[in-house]
């Protein structure tokens, strides 16, 4: 049986932006390679990025053969108020693409409804950040 999501893997262009970009929003990132893989630490998860020298390798085929620079597209949530979600994304000069807006997320199989805001960070991937209600407020 599935017990849960580890990891995911995506190619990354902009190793410097990328890695501060990461930093800058609150995540965890470690050199897992010497330099060639580093890794975002999301509570239990994590997301590989392997740089150029990897993946335009041709030698290194633990890979979706297909998969460029911006192919990610990630939800995360978020475990602040909307304002302090606008502050750090202002402090990184993302743009926000859309948001706020209600949406579902992957808790209670679906079923639980979070205010997101989309973004991108530097490789174009697309990010989504939700935040859930706090069960024990009133709205």
């Amino acid at each position: 049986m599935i017990k849960g999501f580890d990891h995911v893997a995506i190619p990354m262009l902009a190793v410097d932006a990328m890695l501060a970009f990461y930093r800058g929003m609150g995540f965890d990132v470690t050199d897992d390679y010497g330099g060639r893989v580093y890794s975002v630490h999301c509570g239990d998860n994590k997301i590989n990025l392997h740089t150029p020298e990897i993946w335009q390798s041709g030698k290194f085929s633990l890979r979706g053969h297909t998969a460029q620079p911006g192919c990610g597209d990630f939800c995360f949530v978020w475990d602040g108020s909307a304002q302090a979600l606008q502050a750090t994304l202002d402090k990184l000069n993302a743009t926000i693409e859309e948001g706020p807006v209600e949406r579902k997320g992957g808790r209670n199989n679906g079923q639980d409804v979070g205010i997101s805001v989309y973004t991108r960070d530097p490789d174009d991937n697309l990010l989504e950040f939700i935040i859930y209600p706090d069960p024990g407020s009133p709205d």
